[in-house]
């Protein structure tokens, strides 16, 4: 039996990319073996180099589907026909865009019933990025005052949400003018334009920095934070200083600031906490743009763009 799937080939600098046909995966041990209905498309997927060292070379780590089958030594509460949502972490065979695909225990969840499968697939990477950034890295404070730059993306959209609803943070938020309304239907209290030469001169004093730009923008970030403050990016380009390979040079003038740069850890809890929060109207899913398996290419294009109006979805299953 054969699926559909797409496959990237290349080297990071000169990739391409097709939509081929691969064996379903069968299920081993523990393993859960996913239909899969949508997969999100996360960009940079295609620098990183766990995917070339796969042997499909099939990207993708944002999935929602039905549990087609469980392997043998299953034993957890998902069950054979269970509508699901997953971070899948990089794998040595298959990523998640593909009909089919193995995922492990830990990483699934149920998905929120009030939203179709499109809708859940865009986001796993961004609920769990914000998730960890806000309660493990920050370790945020109800009614802190916090800087949200690239406040529009999907992870940024995922920040608002969870510090408003969580945290009651009072929320600045770094976007393009065209987003400042949504921005503040969800709660925040100050929208600044990224376009502004001098926007940091604008905010100060704030406890915590949720950065997903990089670059400049997180260079700026460094003064509107206070002395005590913290920095948690997750931006691109990865700073000099992650993986403890130094110091930001911004520590000169703000030696007190805490500074994090992390990489998301896939897993199942946060997925299952944030699908009730949908699921209660207290959360709400993010703007997609979905394609279906044939126009991969196209969606990969999509994906890559600066100033997309919502996150790039496969499907591959009509909900």
């Amino acid at each position: 039996m054969s699926m559909k799937a797409i496959r990237i080939t290349g080297t990071k600098d000169a990739h391409h990319i097709s939509l081929t046909s691969f064996p379903i995966p069968v299920p081993k041990d523990k393993d859960i073996l996913i239909k899969v209905h949508a997969a999100g498309i996360t960009a940079d997927e295609v620098t990183w180099p766990e995917l070339y060292a796969s042997t499909s070379r099939i990207p993708g780590h944002d999935i929602s589907g039905t549990v087609e089958s469980l392997g043998p030594s299953y034993s957890g509460p998902i069950s054979v026909g269970d509508e699901v949502y997953a971070m899948l972490r990089a794998s040595v065979s298959q990523g998640g865009q593909a009909e089919y695909v193995i995922a492990a225990p830990d990483e699934v969840a149920r998905k929120p019933a009030s939203i179709s499968h499109v809708q859940a697939a865009a986001l796993p990477i961004p609920v769990l990025t914000a998730w960890e950034a806000i309660s493990e890295h920050a370790k945020l404070e109800r009614g802190a005052k916090v800087l949200i730059t690239g406040a529009s993306g999907a992870v940024g959209l995922l920040l608002v949400q969870l510090a408003r609803r969580l945290f009651d943070a009072e929320i600045i938020a770094l976007a393009s003018p065209r987003n400042h309304g949504v921005l503040k239907e969800l709660g925040v209290s100050q929208a600044v334009d990224y376009n502004l030469l001098a926007w940091e001169n604008t905010i100060s004093d704030v406890d915590a920095v949720f950065d997903t730009v990089g670059g400049p923008t997180l260079s700026k970030t460094w003064s509107t934070v206070k002395e005590d403050g913290v920095i948690v990016t997750v931006g691109d380009p990865t700073p000099h200083w992650a993986f403890g390979r130094g110091e930001p040079d911004e520590l000169k003038l703000h030696p007190r600031v805490k500074w994090v740069y992390f990489i998301v850890t896939a897993r199942a809890e946060p997925l299952v906490k944030v699908a009730s929060l949908i699921d209660e109207g207290v959360v709400k899913s993010i703007p997609i743009k979905v394609f279906e398996a044939e126009e991969g290419v196209e969606a990969w294009k999509y994906a890559a763009r600066r100033g997309k109006e919502g996150k790039a979805v496969i499907e591959f299953v009509s909900n």
